[in-house]
């Protein structure tokens, strides 16, 4: 879908700034915004892998950044993948990006000064329990692996986290992000989302059995 025929319902100063590098939309990208992501909707977005579902963290990161003149907060399972997160964002966009995964047990008040702030469950739960200053300031929080819930490890952090801030934050803006959820219907009524769910990946995905050098597809 060409971004132009979405021009009306993107805010004029974000549609400035996606305009240059951005030409068509994905599925989940045009769904995202039909349901309401720059409405301030929660979204839960389940779609293959390279779908498109950073670009519908970045849309719901611009516009409360942009519009809602909010923070905002992507949280991670793993401190590699913040780091992956960290250099895409610096590299793509001009608005101030941190990144907060160690293990040092603060409240890190310095992060007040940037916009963006990229962290795993863990350490963001630690931020929440010493009250830190700036999070009454987050407009939105996305959580990539939202699957990540199910499991017995990460799941009960990330699962008392978003209940904490649904809580504490009343105008929170929830975008959940994952390519494996086995019941997105009940997780999306959980989070109060309106569900995204959609097949489209950039290469066809094909099934087969290998057996003596070939493949028999199905």
């Amino acid at each position: 879908m060409e971004i132009s025929k979405y021009k009306n319902k993107i805010p004029a100063n974000i549609y400035a700034k996606l305009e240059p590098r951005i030409k068509t939309f994905r599925p989940a990208q045009f769904k995202a915004i039909d349901a309401g992501i720059f409405q301030d909707k929660n979204l839960l977005i389940c779609t293959p892998t390279a779908s498109g579902k950073t670009l519908v963290a970045e849309l719901a990161i611009m516009n409360a950044i942009f519009h809602d003149k909010g923070k905002c907060v992507y949280v991670v399972p793993l401190k590699a993948l913040a780091s992956e997160k960290y250099e895409h964002f610096k590299r793509t966009h001009a608005f101030k990006t941190a990144i907060t995964s160690g293990d040092i047990d603060s409240d890190d008040s310095y992060l007040d000064k940037y916009d963006l702030i990229i962290t795993t469950s863990e350490k963001f739960d630690s931020l929440i329990r010493h009250k830190t200053p700036w999070l009454k300031k987050i407009k939105v929080v996305i959580i990539d692996e939202i699957h990540l819930l199910n499991d017995s490890s990460r799941g009960p952090t990330l699962e008392i986290l978003i209940t904490i801030l649904r809580r504490v934050l009343k105008n929170l803006q929830i975008i959940g992000l994952s390519a494996t959820i086995g019941n997105p219907s009940e997780l999306a009524e959980w989070l109060d989302a309106d569900l995204i769910l959609d097949d489209w990946r950039p290469v066809q995905l094909k099934k087969g059995i290998y057996l003596d050098n070939s493949i028999e597809f199905y």
